[in-house]
C-alpha cells in the first residue's frame, strides 16, 4: 500500500497485522504497574508486558518481539508516563505570536533553546506561531514572555488554561486515521511535595522506559524496586501521573492532518460545550483559555484525522450542532519542536 504524504513530510504507511494494531492500542492505554493480587500470582507484579500478553491471549515474549519491532520501525517513538505538572505545582502556558517571514528563523532557534517549551508549531494564521512553556510560576512565565518580546519586538500572548475537558491523546491504529481511542475525564489533582523517591521515579519514566521484561526495575535491590511500584501506583491513583504508555507516530497511523479549533463560547455556555467537545472522536486536548485584546475565543480543541477536509467536517458539524457564531480551524503546516 503507497503511504500518502502529509502535511509534515511524513509518509503514513503502516499497514501492520491486525494484532499489532491492538497492541498499539493496548499499549497506549497504559502498562499495567502492579495488579497485586491477594494471593499466589500468576502473572507477576512488575511485568507489564506479561500482563498485557495475557489480556492479548499472547506470551509475553511475543508482546516484546512485536514492541520492539514497532520501535523500530518508528511507529513507536517512546514508552514513557505522561505526567500532570500542574498536580505539581508547575505553571504552564499556551504562546502565540505574530512573526513576520524574515524574523521566524530566529525567533523558532530562540523558542526552541527555552527549556520549558516542549511543543512548538508553525500554524496557517496571521497568529502563526504556538508554542507550550512551562515553568515553576506564572511569574517566571512572564519574565521570560517578556524577554522574548524586548528581544524580537515582538508581543508573545500567553493564554494559559482555565478549565482542562480533556489531555490525553491515544491514537486508534485500527481506525485508519478516521478516530481516536476514548479516555477518562481528566483531574487536576494536587501534591505540594515530591519525595526523593518520587522524583527519581519521575525522571526516569521521563527518559523513556526500555521494552525489556521489568521495565520498573530502576534500583539495585528487589525491596526497592517493588517499592517502586507502590509509589508509581500511588501517583497514577492521585493524578501526578495520568498514564504509562506508548508514544506513536500517528502520522504513520494515518493521521495525516491536524488543527486547532478555536471558538467563542458565553461563559454561562463554556462548561457544557467544552465537555460535548472534548467528546468528538477526534479531539485529542480540550481546554478553556484565557483570551487578550486581540483574540476572543476561549475554548480549544485538537484535532487529528486523515485529511483537513474531514477536520473540517467535523468542526462544521459541531459548530452548527452548538449553534457557535465565531470560530476557526487554525491548520498545523509544520512541526517545529516535538
Amino acid at each position: 500500500m503507497r503511504g500518502e504524504l502529509s502535511a509534515f513530510g511524513e509518509t503514513s504507511h503502516f499497514g501492520g497485522s491486525a494484532f499489532e494494531k491492538r497492541l498499539l492500542n493496548t499499549l497506549q492505554t497504559g502498562l499495567p504497574v502492579t495488579h497485586l493480587p491477594r494471593r499466589r500470582p500468576r502473572v507477576e507484579a512488575g511485568r507489564p508486558f506479561a500482563q498485557i500478553g495475557k489480556y492479548l491471549g499472547v506470551s509475553e515474549k511475543r508482546v516484546l518481539q512485536a514492541t520492539r519491532r514497532l520501535t523500530r520501525r518508528g511507529i513507536i517513538r517512546r514508552i514513557g508516563a505522561v505526567i500532570n505538572w500542574r498536580a505539581l505545582g508547575k505553571a504552564s502556558t499556551l504562546v502565540t505570536a505574530s512573526v513576520a517571514e524574515k524574523k521566524l528563523k530566529k525567533v523558532v532557534v530562540a523558542v526552541n533553546k527555552l527549556e520549558g517549551v516542549s511543543h512548538n508549531y508553525l500554524r496557517d494564521h496571521r497568529y502563526n506561531l504556538w508554542f507550550t512553556l512551562r515553568a515553576d510560576s506564572q511569574r517566571r512565565i512572564n519574565e521570560i514572555l517578556e524577554k522574548l518580546s524586548t528581544r524580537f519586538a515582538l508581543d508573545f500572548h500567553s493564554l494559559p488554561v482555565k478549565r482542562t475537558f480533556k489531555l490525553d491523546v491515544r491514537f486508534d491504529a485500527q481506525s485508519g486515521g478516521r478516530r481516536l481511542l476514548p479516555t477518562r475525564s481528566t483531574q487536576d489533582a494536587v501534591r505540594s511535595t515530591l519525595s526523593a523517591v518520587d522524583r527519581r521515579i519521575l525522571e526516569k519514566l521521563q527518559t523513556g522506559l526500555k521494552i525489556v521484561k521489568r521495565p520498573f526495575d530502576f534500583f539495585d535491590d528487589d525491596f526497592e524496586n517493588f517499592d517502586c511500584l507502590l509509589h508509581i501506583a500511588e501517583m497514577l491513583e492521585e493524578g501526578v501521573i495520568y498514564r504509562i504508555g506508548v508514544v506513536v507516530n500517528h502520522h504513520k497511523l494515518g493521521f495525516t492532518a491536524n488543527a486547532m479549533f478555536v471558538c467563542r463560547v458565553s461563559q454561562t455556555r463554556v462548561i457544557k460545550v467544552g465537555r460535548k467537545l472534548a467528546k468528538v472522536n477526534i479531539v485529542s486536548h480540550c481546554y478553556e483559555r484565557k483570551t487578550f485584546a486581540d483574540w476572543p475565543y476561549n475554548l480549544y480543541a485538537m484535532m487529528h484525522s486523515r485529511s483537513q477536509t474531514d477536520i473540517r467536517r467535523s468542526a462544521e458539524k459541531f459548530v452548527k450542532s452548538q449553534g457557535l457564531k465565531k470560530w476557526e480551524l487554525l491548520q498545523t503546516v509544520k512541526t517545529l519542536k516535538k
